[in-house]
């Protein structure tokens, strides 16, 4: 044996494209399909931010296709890799309070303040939580409101 045995395989990612809302049943019939041919693909995944995708991993872009071939609710691929960078965002969560700071204008997603524009004043951390003043109120109205309802406005 030649060669360092501890040398990392490298995988590929393709996003296959499926009739939408078929996702979990393409995931379903591919898994079956490995299993049964015993075709080697890592896995299958699927984001639910990318819809009508679900993404094979394969050490060899030829199982994949093997993979693919046949399967109901395929309806191509996209062609060439996706590189892990480009679906790194969908897989690991970002806090959103991480992602603000004082001052940043605000809209806020949900809660009873859905689609108000606001200015941050406060941000708890450890709760996830920020203070805002509303824009759209006639007075100045301090309200705390969970992170995950605020997101940054185009217009700061």
């Amino acid at each position: 044996m030649v060669g360092n045995m501890s040398e990392e395989i490298k995988s590929h990612l393709f996003a296959i494209r499926t009739t939408g809302g078929q996702e979990k049943v393409v995931m379903r019939l591919l898994e079956a399909k490995a299993n049964a041919n015993q075709i080697n693909i890592q896995s299958v995944f699927w984001v639910s931010d990318l819809k009508g995708y679900v993404v094979i991993e394969a050490v060899n872009p030829s199982d994949a296709y093997l993979a693919v071939e046949g399967v109901r609710h395929i309806r191509g691929q996209l062609r060439g890799e996706l590189e892990f960078k480009d679906i790194e965002g969908y897989l690991i969560k970002k806090s959103t309070v991480s992602q603000l700071t004082v001052d940043d204008v605000v809209e806020i997603t949900g809660g009873p303040f859905k689609g108000m524009k606001a200015t941050i004043t406060r941000i708890d951390v450890d709760k996830e939580e920020a203070t805002v003043v509303l824009l759209d109120a006639s007075y100045q109205l301090p309200v705390t409101v969970d992170a995950n309802y605020l997101k940054l406005s185009s217009e700061a």
